[in-house]
C-alpha cells in the first residue's frame, strides 16, 4: 500500500501500530508469521512479531542471490588506504557467508553464542556479521579504533566464544597494529575466549600468532567452510546484535537488538525516509560498521532492499579532500548519509575538490549524528546542488527517531531534525514531564510503546535499561532520549544537543547547539565548540573554540566579531567570555566533539581513555588555548 501522505501513514502508525507494521512485514520472508504484532504486556520490554520465525541473512542476502538479483552489486568496497576496490555480487556474497557460516559452525558456534568483531572497514567484516546472524550468534561489532581497555571491558561484559580481527588496519596511511591491541585486550579481561580467528591483510608481517589459539581466516575457510549452511529458525524476538554506547563509564552499556523487529523497521524506512527503490539506487552511508549507522544503514538496510551498499575504508580527506566525491563519481552513488561533522571538516578546503566531481546522480543527502547547524545545511545544499535531509536517531533506537523526508518530501526547516519517524509520539517536557508549550526548550520524550527496531534491553542488565531509559519519568511513561529540543506549530523538532550539554547561565538554560550555530554563521567559521566552565558570578560562562577555514587567520578583531554575532543573535547573556582560534577540535573518530576532553583540561582533571581521540595533537592545541584563555580571563 502506498500512503498519500505523511501525516495518513503517521497517523496509523500511532492509532493501529498493529495494522500499519504487518504491511511492512508482510514484504519480507517469513519460516511462519506472527502470532502478534505488538506484545506491550511487560512494560516497557516491548516486543514485536511474537510467535513469528524468520532469518535475518535470508532475507538480506539469499533473498536476492537466490533470485532475480544474483549478478547484481550487494557490496562496493573502496579502500584509499590500500588502493584497492571490490565488487561481490548478491551470489558471491551468498557463497562467502555461507563458506564462513560454516566455518563457525564447525568451530562449535551455536544459537546464542557472542562473537566480538574488531575488524576495519574490510568485506570479511560484513561476512562476519552476516555468518553471524545466518547461524543464530550474536555479534558485537566494535569500533576498530577503540583501545585495549576499552576492548577489554566488552569482552568482559559480552563473553563472547570467539573474537574476529585483522592483523592490522590503516588510517591516514598509518598502520594500526589490531592483532596486538586484541592480544593486550585478551591479557586485560577476566572472560576467556576459545579462539581468535584473524584475517590477514599483509599490512604488519610481523604480528604476533598464537599456535592453536589464533585461527587464519582463509585456512579455516579451505578447512572447515562449507558450500551451503542452512540458516538458524529465529525467533522475531531473539537477538540479533549487541552494539556498546560510546562515551559511557565504568561497566559497557551494551544494546541488545531482536531479529524481526529490526528487520521489517530498517526494510520500511529505505523507502519511507530514504525513497530508495530497487534497481535504482546506489546506497552510500560513510559511517563505521563499528557505530549504529553502520549496522543499519552499511549493512542490513540496504541488503534487505536489495541495492547496493557502498563500503569505504578511510577517512573523507585521505589521500586528497575529493576521497569521498570520487567514490560517489564512481558508481553513481544516489543516496549519501553522513555526519554534519564531516561536512565541516570538508568545508574547510577549496570548493575544487568537490567542483571538479560529476554529482549529478545524488538524489539525496542525509546527516545525523549531531544536530546540523543552519549554515552547514545552507553550504551543503548549494554547493551539493542536491536535497539536504537531516534526521536525528541513537544508538538505541536503531533507526530514525526524527526525520526530515518521510513517504515523501516535506517542507525543510533548516536547523530543525523534522518530524517523528514512523511508530513515535513525541513531546518536549519540563522537569516533572509535562508538555511544554510550543516554541519552549525541554527535555525531549516518547510515548510508549516504542516502535519496532528499538532496543530490546540493556544486554545482561534489565534494571539497568529501566533505570537508564524509563524511571526519569516513570510516572509517565515516556522513554528518555537524553536530549533537549524545541517544537515548533508545525510539529517540527528542534534538537539542542544532550540535556547534560546545557549550560546554565545567570538562571538561564542555553543549549551549546544555539551558541556554536550563531557562531558558525560566521563566514570564516569551518567548525566551532562550546563549553561552560565556573565563573564566581554567573556560575557558568561560555568558552568558544573556533576552527577557521581556509583562507583565514586569527586575530582579536574576527574573535570579537564572533562575540558580536552571539551578543546578537541570542543576546549578551551567551556572549562567549573568550574565543579561542584552534587547528581542530578533539573528537572521536565517529566525528562527535568531546567536549569531555576540553572541560577536563581546562578544568586540570584526568581524562581518563582517550582510545577514539581523532588525533591527540588537538588535545594539546586545546590545553595551549586554555592556557590563553585564562591569562585573558586575569586581565
Amino acid at each position: 500500500m502506498r500512503y498519500s501522505s505523511y501525516k495518513e501513514a503517521h497517523s496509523l502508525s500511532l492509532e493501529n501500530p498493529g495494522e500499519f507494521w504487518s504491511r511492512e512485514a508482510e514484504k519480507l520472508h517469513w519460516y511462519k508469521k506472527w502470532d502478534k504484532v505488538l506484545d506491550d504486556s511487560n512494560y516497557p520490554f516491548f516486543r514485536w512479531f511474537v510467535g513469528g520465525k524468520t532469518n535475518l541473512c535470508y532475507n538480506a542476502v539469499d533473498r536476492h542471490a537466490l533470485g532475480s538479483k544474483r549478478g547484481t552489486a550487494a557490496i562496493i568496497w573502496e579502500s584509499p588506504e590500500t588502493g584497492e576496490s571490490r565488487v561481490y555480487t548478491y551470489y558471491q556474497l551468498y557463497k562467502e557467508v555461507n563458506n564462513f557460516a560454516g566455518v563457525l559452525k564447525n568451530l562449535g558456534t551455536k544459537k546464542g553464542d557472542r562473537i566480538i568483531i574488531y575488524m576495519p572497514m574490510v568485506p570479511e567484516a560484513l561476512i562476519a556479521m552476516l555468518a553471524c546472524v545466518r547461524i543464530g550468534a550474536i555479534h558485537s561489532v566494535v569500533f576498530a579504533g577503540f583501545s585495549r581497555e576499552s576492548l577489554a571491558g566488552r569482552i568482559d561484559d559480552a563473553e563472547p566464544r570467539l573474537l574476529i580481527t585483522c592483523e592490522a588496519g590503516s588510517r591516514m596511511g598509518k598502520i594500526v597494529k589490531l592483532k596486538e591491541i586484541v592480544d593486550d585486550a585478551i591479557e586485560l579481561a577476566t572472560a576467556e575466549l576459545e579462539h581468535v580467528i584473524v584475517l590477514n591483510r599483509e599490512l604488519n608481517p610481523e604480528f604476533p600468532k598464537k599456535k592453536g589459539f589464533d585461527l587464519d581466516w582463509e585456512e579455516l575457510v579451505k578447512t572447515k567452510g562449507e558450500v551451503f549452511v542452512e540458516p538458524e529458525v529465529m525467533d522475531s524476538t531473539d537477538p540479533s546484535y549487541i552494539l556498546y554506547t560510546s562515551g559511557t563509564s565504568g561497566r559497557p552499556k551494551g544494546v541488545l537488538r531482536d531479529t524481526g523487529g529490526y528487520m521489517v523497521s530498517l526494510y520500511a524506512s529505505m523507502k519511507q525516509i530514504y525513497d530508495c527503490e530497487p534497481d535504482r539506487d546506489v546506497y552510500f552511508s560513510t559511517s563505521d560498521i563499528g557505530w549504529v549507522v553502520g549496522h543499519s544503514y552499511i549493512v542490513y538496510a540496504p541488503l534487505l532492499l536489495g541495492i547496493p551498499t557502498v563500503l569505504y575504508e578511510g577517512t573523507p580527506v585521505y589521500p586528497n579532500p575529493d576521497a569521498w566525491w570520487r567514490v560517489m563519481e564512481k558508481y553513481g552513488v544516489t543516496v549519501v548519509f553522513s555526519a554534519p561533522t564531516a561536512l565541516r571538516i570538508l568545508k574547510k578546503y577549496p570548493l575544487k575538490w568537490i567542483k571538479e566531481c560529476d554529482l549529478s546522480s545524488l538524489r539525496y543527502f542525509f546527516l545525523a549524528g549531531e544536530p546540523t547547524d543552519e549554515p552547514t545545511y545552507h553550504w551543503a545544499k548549494e554547493t551539493l546542488d542536491t536535497k539536504i535531509i537531516d534526521h536525528y536517531w541513537q544508538t538505541e533506537s536503531g533507526w530514525s527517531i526524527l526525520t526530515g523526508r518521510c513517504i515523501e518530501d516535506l517542507p525543510i526547516k533548516p536547523g530543525s531534525a523534522g518530524v517523528p519517524a514512523m511508530g513515535y509520539d513525541l513531546l518536549v517536557v519540563d522537569e516533572k514531564g509535562n508538555r511544554l508549550p510550543v516554541g519552549e526548550k525541554g527535555t525531549l520524550v516518547s510515548k510508549a510503546p516504542l516502535p519496532p527496531g528499538t532496543l530490546l534491553t540493556v544486554y545482561g542488565d534489565d534494571e539497568r535499561y529501566k533505570q537508564t531509559y524509563w524511571n526519569v519519568f516513570a510516572e509517565k511513561q515516556f522513554y528518555y532520549t537524553g536530549d533537549y529540543a524545541i517544537q515548533d506549530k508545525d510539529g517540527y523538532f528542534k534538537v539542542l544537543g544532550r540535556a547534560d550539554e546545557i549550560i546554565k547561565i545567570a538562571g538561564h538554560r542555553l543549549g551549546t547547539r544555539e551558541i556554536e550555530e550563531a557562531i558558525s554563521s560566521h563566514d570564516a567559521v569551518a567548525e566551532t565548540s562550546c563549553i561552560g566552565v565556573e565563573d564566581p558570578i554567573k556560575g557558568t560562562v561560555v568558552i568558544a573554540f573556533v576552527v577557521l577555514r581556509q583562507g583565514f587567520e586569527s586575530s582579536e578583531e574576527l574573535k570579537q566579531e564572533i562575540i558580536q554575532i552571539v551578543r546578537i543573535d541570542i543576546g549578551p547573556i551567551a556572549a562567549p567570555k573568550a574565543v579561542e582560534i584552534v587547528q581542530m577540535l578533539p573528537k572521536t573518530r565517529s566525528g562527535k566533539i568531546m567536549r569531555r576532553v576540553m572541560k577536563g583540561v581546562y578544568e586540570g582533571k584526568k581524562l581518563g581513555d582517550l582510545s577514539t581521540i581523532e588525533d591527540d595533537t588537538s588535545i594539546v592545541e586545546v590545553a595551549a588555548a586554555i592556557e590563553l584563555m585564562k591569562d585573558v580571563g586575569k586581565k
